[in-house]
């Protein structure tokens, strides 16, 4: 029977078992480990029950200890070794070191972690298999640091832990991250000697890279005489989990002069560094590995490929990779449809919306990534009723909302100016972390919602989530729109003692608040107080001497941008043209606009619109009526108004007639383009011209938005509109008012 199950012929040993006429408790225990051996777990069980019904022979340790071990790999095994178990205790089976272990194993296989505890603690002599599943179990079940007091536990006996012990430690070390008691095994394993196998140092490498010190792991791995495919891929991983895509690139090009051939774990990981990197062409040269090594079916390189392609803006590639390999797997259905929403572009958009319709058609069930993807794609296309439609079959396929898609949802319903369904989705939310926090707050600013932003950071500081830098950042540009600088103020104290002063978001939002407020001093010591200066943040500050009519201080910060080497954009000369208009500096202006051509940087309109109103601010009509003849698209009515705003100083009544119908007929719903026509024709005593645009705007119910101010009681925003009696006192109001009024006009 032994010699035919060691040739691999249990039919035969089989037949021999059931001829016998006699069987003893070897006999017995052989077949069973036999069946066990070779995978025959239901079979091994079929032979044990045999026995058990027998009741010839009493059961030992071996015999028991196989059929637990086929108990652990059948399902029906659950309910056998609970009938057995009473049986187990009572005979003191459970203090053999070979029952004993399989018994923690069958418990932790359970869940049951606290009775596998039990009959460790129990058991009187202990293995080194005994430790290792224990230990493993509890790292496992996520409580590591239990594992660790096991492993010194273990240390203060007398088993010596072997390379698995430490692996398994190592691991558990890993998932805390602990990086102390991980350096710690490390140099138990130095100053005992322990061999350095393969498997020991990639299960150290790993831990490094996991804890995020992936400059110990690359010390490690250059040290190894024996590094395999494995040791590779840990540190390319580390390299792409540190964002250090070019070290990657670097070290993957290496493996192959080591004789070694990357895997589909090294392919994929090298592939997202190059989507990062946005580096197509090493890319491409990937690709053709994997299809000259035949790794190119696999999901994870296919999904990989997609994602490149994608991030590198070749969406034809991805799209022929998806079509090639896409099948029926919804892993590369998300990665195509994450592709063409993430472009934003109308074309694109449509197109992740018909790849979801061509999933649906094929009966291919949707994951939470494709909906967060289609949320992404409705709000780019800023549509409602689309945004509606994705919630509804997030219902529809019971689809549960988590972080992410709660965040994607209050994104898309507030581009698609619905702050209400994004409140809605943010109350449905019983568990909320700091980015569906974020994500409202965002959405709230957006909107010019800012009350209803300041209103719910007070409800955040009574949550457990505390403000990071975009809460922050958030918070400061809605004190801004309410240019409120108490709570700017207030708020830049938080940021200040958090340590979040020098980040960018944050110091961007303080430049522009107190630009808003009324402080281009403090928008300047913001601005010098920053760790680095961006673009943005050199914007920021020329754009807060523009609103404050600062001109020769902005084209000042010009020339210092452009001598620290920073490059500007079009929003730099935005800022530039618009100080240069409200400081009246045409000339200045005039060079401006120049200089921004040869830079190659194409006008916008709102680079026209500056340039309008400095031309027309000077009296300067004709030229301005010119350059908006030159544009190369249609003028929008922002234009024609800041002509028509400059015809109000020098009374062109012609000229404002002409630049008030084509701002009418640009924007016919927008008041202000009526009103300065109506005031241009008062200014001239042309009564009668002015009542009738004034009737004209009545007739087209063009309505002038009302007058709005907010003032601050104890950090409450108070909200006052012009003429508004939605108030249930108002009428009291209105007669105090008007009373305060009459006493004015009394004392003058």
């Amino acid at each position: 029977m032994k010699s035919y199950s060691k040739a691999g012929d249990m039919v035969h040993a089989r037949k021999v078992f059931d001829r016998m006429s006699e069987r003893n408790l070897v006999t017995w225990s052989t077949m069973v480990s036999a069946c066990n051996h070779h995978g025959l777990y239901e079979e091994s069980l079929e032979v044990f029950l045999e026995f058990w019904r027998t009741r010839k022979n009493s059961p030992n340790e071996y015999i028991l200890s196989s059929f637990i071990q086929a108990c652990l790999h059948v399902s029906s095994g659950r309910s056998m070794v609970f009938q057995l178990q009473s049986f187990i205790f009572k005979s003191g089976f459970d203090r053999d070191v070979y029952v004993g272990t399989l018994l923690i194993g069958f418990y932790l296989k359970e869940g049951d972690i606290d009775y596998a505890r039990l009959v460790f603690d129990a058991l009187p002599e202990k293995s080194t298999v005994t430790w290792t599943t224990m230990i493993k179990g509890y790292a496992k079940m996520g409580r590591s640091y239990v594992s660790l007091q096991l492993f010194y536990q273990l240390m203060e006996g007398k088993v010596v832990p072997d390379g698995y012990i430490l692996s398994t430690v190592l691991s558990a070390c890993t998932v805390l991250p602990f990086v102390e008691g991980g350096k710690q095994i490390h140099a138990h394993i130095l100053r005992h000697g322990h061999e350095m196998d393969a498997s020991l140092m990639n299960v150290l490498i790993d831990f490094y890279v996991k804890c995020g010190r992936v400059t110990s792991a690359r010390k490690l791995f250059d040290g190894m005489w024996n590094a395999d495919i494995t040791s590779w891929t840990t540190v390319l991983s580390g390299y792409k989990q540190c964002s250090l895509h070019r070290e990657a690139m670097e070290l993957f090009s290496g493996i192959s002069k080591f004789g070694l051939k990357p895997d589909i774990y090294a392919c994929s990981s090298i592939l997202t560094s190059c989507a990062s990197l946005h580096a197509l062409e090493y890319g491409r040269q990937v690709h053709a590995y994997t299809v000259k090594a035949n790794l190119g079916t696999d999901s994870y390189v296919t999904n990989s490929l997609i994602d490149m392609y994608a991030k590198c803006d070749c969406l034809t590639d991805a799209r022929k990779v998806f079509d090639l390999f896409g099948g029926d797997d919804v892993v590369l259905y998300n990665a195509v449809i994450e592709g063409y929403s993430r472009l934003g572009t109308q074309r694109e958009l449509h197109d992740a919306l018909n790849i979801f319709g061509n999933m649906r058609s094929r009966l291919i069930r949707p994951s939470l990534l494709t909906f967060v993807s289609l949320l992404r794609a409705s709000a780019s296309l800023s549509s409602l009723e689309l945004s509606r439609q994705i919630h509804g079959l997030m219902f529809k396929y019971g689809v549960n909302l988590d972080i992410f898609s709660a965040s994607a949802l209050i994104d898309g319903y507030s581009n698609c100016y619905s702050i209400k369904d994004s409140r809605l989705v943010f109350n449905e939310m019983k568990e909320k972390d700091l980015v569906v926090w974020n994500s409202m707050f965002s959405g709230y600013v957006q909107q010019s919602e800012n009350e209803e932003a300041l209103n719910l950071f007070l409800e955040l500081q009574l949550s457990r989530e505390k403000p990071d830098e975009f809460t922050f950042a958030d918070m400061v540009t809605a004190a801004g729109n309410l240019a409120s600088l108490q709570l700017g103020q207030e708020f830049h104290c938080q940021i200040m003692k958090r340590g979040l002063g020098y980040n960018s978001y944050i110091t961007n939002a303080l430049l522009d608040m107190y630009s808003k407020c009324g402080s281009p001093e403090d928008a300047y010591k913001a601005f010098s107080s920053a760790a680095s200066r961006d673009v943005v943040c050199w914007n920021s500050v020329i754009s807060s001497y523009a609103n404050h009519g600062e001109g020769q201080k902005a084209l000042q910060m010009l020339e210092k941008m452009i001598n620290e080497g920073i490059e500007p954009n079009y929003i730099t000369f935005v800022g530039v043209l618009s100080a240069c208009s409200h400081a009246g500096l045409v000339e200045d202006g005039l060079e401006q606009f120049e200089v921004m051509l040869r830079l190659g940087i194409e006008p916008e309109t709102e680079h026209y619109v500056c340039m309008v109103s400095l031309l027309s601010r000077a009296g300067r009509l004709n030229e301005a009526r010119e350059l908006i003849d030159k544009m190369p698209k249609k003028p929008p009515a922002i234009v024609w108004r800041s002509l028509l705003s400059g015809c109000a100083k020098t009374g062109n009544i012609k000229l404002a007639e002409h630049a008030a119908e084509m701002a009418i007929s640009s924007d016919p719903t927008d008041s202000g383009s009526f009103i300065l026509l109506s005031n241009i024709y008062a200014s001239k005593g042309m009564w009668a011209d002015a009542k009738k645009v004034r009737e004209r705007m009545k007739f087209d119910g063009v309505v002038k938005e009302p007058g709005r101010s907010w003032i601050l009681i104890d950090n409450e925003v108070h909200i006052f509109l012009s003429k508004d009696k939605s108030h249930r006192m108002a009428h009291q109001i209105y007669e105090v008012l008007n009373d305060m009024l009459h006493q004015i006009k009394g004392v003058s």
